[in-house]
């Protein structure tokens, strides 16, 4: 039953953690804020866990366990719910449009502003300025909200993993441990499944469904403005929630003890008789870990990875639209679809292999760190598949010769109202695209007598352009397939060594230790790792920007338009290097930490006893020298 209590938690905390970020560009749109502020709330669900992990590591592992993840779950509930509240309290998304709805008919006013020259320069470029519809929301900024909500999110999260796991320890057979923690590493797999469907769902819908005529919606799900119903997927993440936290409080606070356990020398009732004096125990037990040169290798080298797969799953949503010209819905339900199903059949499958062939600690090391060595070269083939930077006019391709004036140049400058002409070419607006009438109204307003299409194509005539940026190009929709595959293979084999390199941790290190060891790792690699990866990784993807909307307010708003090529080159670039630094650091340290172990024990060996290792540590029975194996 606990096991299926706790099991539904992580389902919960994966749900409500996937759909934050199927929701990144959503956030980033409908605040108008940078990708690194996003990471920056993304990250502060890890602050939450900062302030009171150990806390709850060491010394609630002394009290009703189920209990205390029972109240993290409300507490996680709450925090879900509060992400959603600015959308009932900001006014409505306006988009950045000079496309007139209500017109049905022939228009032949000109699409660019009817300004002069000097009304324009005032030493500035107009977007920095506030417009004179501006409209000023509220002194908080909204999406302070959303970091607060996401902080309060990783507070409740806090006690579910480290008192979860070593419950499971504590009371189940030392065979099927592994297993059951299989079983729950797989469900926390399968909850981003159906986040990312859900976050795929709710970007196919308008933001202000049911407040706004969709008729005189002038944009579309692919368009980089569009900014779909981020807010109704955290109100059902957090009911989901909410439900995850009624098993834990009718479930025991302890277990009858397996057989094999019994002669240990740490049960729950020798845990509860060192309570008598917890914070003058508290540094020596610290140190006594931290002291383990297996545990603090087995640190170092998660979090480095850790930074590669934050970043790398953080971003990705975001990378398949930019990169591959996909919308944030197809993005989202990819991710939930076919690549996060093939993590969670690594996982489990990892477990499995752990049970039936009866991994040893050294097995277990040697298996998660072939996998992740394979997952490495197998993920060197994604610099192969790239695209080309969309044909933006003005910006990544020139518009031939064909002069505009400055005063019309400096009006379109802050624009991002992008027409496809016939060309096959992206102009920024139809001001900047040289049109001077329009048919239709809404989404099928056609753009006409486009002067710099005419000049594009060297071919003089009344050419055309639509709404919208113009598709990808075929190349790169065939090169997507291939991308996906990749991306299945290698996420497949580097997660098979997920659950043995989990249960790598939780052998090498002393029994009584377990709850503090789990709460540590997961303090270090959320605080060095799930902190800062969001908030560099969103910078470095900043700086390949090429086109920035800006706020009606005055300021720069959200990215329009990346060069797709650096961006690629930047983001798996560090991805790859963080990944190599891990196993180098397996690499350096490995011979340091079994020579420091044999000067303890007064052994010497040459090469030809090194080799069988193994079998001197299984006849000592010394497990940690198994584990620097």
């Amino acid at each position: 039953m606990f096991l299926a209590a706790l099991s539904f938690a992580y389902f919960a905390k994966a749900l409500s953690g996937s759909y934050m970020k199927s929701t990144i560009t959503q956030l980033e749109r409908r605040f108008d804020i940078p990708s690194y502020l996003i990471g920056i709330i993304d990250g502060s669900f890890e602050i939450g866990n900062l302030l009171v992990i150990a806390f709850v590591s060491y010394f609630c592992a002394k009290l009703h366990r189920p209990k205390i993840i029972a109240i993290g779950c409300i507490l996680m509930s709450f925090g879900t719910f509060l992400i959603a509240m600015p959308h009932f309290i900001i006014g409505r998304y306006k988009i950045e449009t000079s496309i007139r709805s209500s017109v049905n008919s022939t228009n032949n006013l000109s699409p660019c502003p009817a300004s002069s020259p000097e009304s324009l320069w005032a030493g500035d470029r107009p977007s920095i300025l506030p417009s004179r519809g501006c409209e000023k929301e509220s002194s908080v900024s909204m999406w302070i909200y959303v970091l607060l909500g996401n902080i309060l999110r990783g507070i409740g999260e806090t006690p579910v993993q480290p008192l979860g796991i070593s419950y499971i320890d504590d009371y189940a057979q030392s065979d099927n441990a592994a297993l059951y923690i299989g079983c729950v590493q797989t469900i926390s797999i399968i909850g981003p499944v159906f986040g990312y469907l859900l976050g795929s769902l709710c970007a196919k819908i308008y933001v202000d469904i049911g407040y706004v005529d969709m008729e005189t919606i002038t944009i579309t799900p692919g368009d980089a403005r569009w900014v779909g119903a981020w807010w109704l997927g955290y109100l059902i993440a957090g009911a989901i929630t909410l439900m995850s936290a009624v098993p834990f409080w009718f479930l025991p606070k302890s277990l009858p003890m397996p057989v094999e356990k019994h002669d240990t020398n740490c049960t729950p009732e020798s845990e509860n008789h060192s309570f008598k004096h917890p914070f003058t125990e508290f540094v020596p037990t610290l140190k006594s870990l931290l002291g383990n040169p297996v545990y603090t290798i087995y640190l170092c080298v998660t979090i480095v990875q850790f930074n590669s797969l934050i970043g790398m799953v953080t971003y990705k949503p975001k990378y398949i639209e930019q990169h591959y010209g996909q919308s944030a819905s197809k993005a989202n339900f990819l991710m939930g679809m076919i690549n996060i199903p093939a993590v969670a059949l690594g996982m489990f499958s990892g477990g499995v292999v752990m049970k039936k062939y009866k991994l040893t600690i050294m097995g277990a090391a040697k298996f998660a760190f072939g996998t992740s060595l394979l997952g490495y070269f197998l993920s060197l083939i994604f610099f192969a598949m790239g695209c080309e930077n969309a044909k933006v006019a003005g910006i990544t391709v020139s518009y031939s010769g064909y002069v505009i004036p400055l005063y019309i140049f400096l009006s379109g400058l802050d624009k991002w109202d992008p027409v496809c002409g016939e060309n096959g070419i992206t102009y920024v607006s139809p001001c900047l695209a040289g049109c001077n009438s329009s048919t239709g109204s809404g989404k099928n307003t056609v753009f006409n007598n486009c002067k710099c299409l005419a000049v594009a194509n060297t071919q003089p005539g009344n050419l055309t352009a639509t709404l919208g940026q113009c598709p990808h190009r075929d190349s790169c929709e065939k090169v997507f397939p291939y991308f996906l595959a990749m991306s299945v293979l290698s996420s497949f084999i580097i997660s098979l060594g997920g659950t043995p390199g989990f249960m790598l941790l939780v052998r090498c290190i002393k029994p009584e230790l377990k709850s503090l060891a789990l709460g540590i790792h997961t303090l270090a690699t959320r605080t060095l790792a799930g902190i800062p990866a969001p908030i560099y990784f969103g910078a470095i993807i900043d700086t390949t920007c090429l086109k920035w909307g800006y706020k009606m307010c005055g300021g720069r708003g959200a990215c329009r338009i990346y060069d797709t090529s650096a961006y690629r080159y930047l983001q798996d670039g560090f991805i790859l290097t963080l990944h190599a630094v891990s196993m180098g650091i397996v690499f350096i340290f490995r011979p340091t930490l079994v020579s420091q172990d044999y000067k303890k024990k007064g052994n010497r060996m040459d090469s030809v006893k090194y080799q069988f290792a193994t079998e001197w540590s299984q006849v000592g029975n010394d497990k940690q020298f198994a584990c620097l194996l």
